[in-house]
């Protein structure tokens, strides 16, 4: 169903089309079709952070900013959903248009800037999916946090604070977000001290939300694929000196190298999709290089195919974040990608390379 709708898609307004496909899709979860816009991805079952995922492939945080669509995200197959960006008051986010394509490039530039509904009107919509009130389980819940563009920095910790509490009752895993280009300032928190002291901030809620309800919630940070080597060395030094529980790599970059020439390029925002794909990678491969072992890396930016899906594994990512490519290739891309990730893995057990 979905390459007959995407032609309608692309020539909408992005923002609109957006809005247009996830009240589809819901419609479409309300009636119990849909199976008909996708194929369940192959059982892979895969254990990090603590929890247990169905499958390696997740959604990234952009898609469903208010946790408004979870159950219908779900029945697509994906192991993994993350909603959000959500910061503790609403806001409105940049002004439109703030959304742009680069269909030749399966590209997308975006400037939202942590447009949401707040965090209390997001966990009223969690409360209210299936997911929590027939308590079940289709796969791991992330909620990805983030500070309100009036915040200062060296007050943000707060708002991520504010944030975490309300969303911990609910959240199987938290994504701090210190590495969006669309809010001013907010890839400064990715300095080694301010990064320090918000992640020092977090766990020392954590302890006493921890006893409350009777289970830690992991903590990851989602990181820039647009910081310098030294950087990233920093960053990977005070997540294995913290013990941080996760990292998410990477966010969009706001480097344009590789979609020179489209005029759409001009336009301010972080780039996503094919063009991030190599940038993204390489960031994740120097991360993993220098974390320890124990800490899980998930691997985001630029998958469009199962061996974009592969390319990440390979570079040390334990999972797997979809957008862009979802966007331009509808959800047949979740199969697709975790039957690419089993298929490593049985070809790495049995001795057989394979990256296609």
């Amino acid at each position: 169903m979905y390459p007959i709708t995407r032609p309608f898609l692309m020539r909408m307004d992005p923002e609109r089309a957006h809005a247009a496909t996830l009240a589809g899709l819901e419609r479409l979860y309300a009636l119990g079709m849909t199976g008909l816009v996708t194929k369940r991805p192959p059982s892979h079952p895969i254990r990090a952070f603590g929890l247990d995922f169905p499958n390696a492939v997740g959604l990234a945080a952009g898609l469903d900013k208010n946790a408004a669509h979870i159950d219908a995200l779900f029945a697509l197959g994906f192991g993994f959903v993350e909603v959000g960006t959500i910061t503790p008051r609403p806001q409105a986010g940049n002004p439109k248009p703030r959304l742009f394509r680069i269909p030749e490039e399966q590209a997308i530039i975006n400037r939202m800037g942590f447009n949401n509904d707040g965090i209390d009107a997001a966990i009223r919509n969690i409360e209210a999916s299936r997911f929590v009130r027939a308590n079940k389980k289709p796969g791991v819940l992330g909620i990805n946090i983030g500070k309100n563009k009036d915040t200062e920095n060296d007050v943000a910790w707060r708002d991520y604070v504010t944030c975490f509490e309300r969303a911990y009752p609910f959240a199987d895993y938290v994504t701090v977000n210190i590495s969006s280009p669309n809010t001013m300032g907010l890839r400064e928190l990715q300095e080694e001290q301010a990064l320090r002291r918000l992640i020092t901030s977090l766990f020392e809620s954590r302890e006493q939300l921890a006893v409350r309800h009777g289970r830690r919630v992991p903590v990851l940070v989602k990181l820039s694929p647009d910081l310098t080597e030294p950087d990233i060395d920093a960053a990977a030094r005070v997540f294995t000196e913290l013990k941080i529980d996760g990292v998410v790599a990477t966010n969009t970059t706001i480097s344009r190298l590789t979609v020179q020439g489209y005029s759409t390029a001009a336009e301010a925002g972080g780039l996503s999709g094919g063009p991030l794909l190599a940038r993204s990678t390489s960031c994740l491969r120097r991360l993993c290089s220098r974390l320890d072992d124990d800490i899980p890396v998930i691997g985001v930016g630029g998958i469009c195919k199962g061996a974009d899906a592969v390319a990440k594994t390979a570079a040390g990512a334990t999972l797997v974040q979809l957008y862009t490519g979802f966007v331009y290739r509808g959800p047949k891309l979740i199969a697709e990608c975790a039957e690419a990730i089993r298929r490593r893995k049985v070809d790495r057990a049995s001795g057989i390379a394979n990256f296609s």
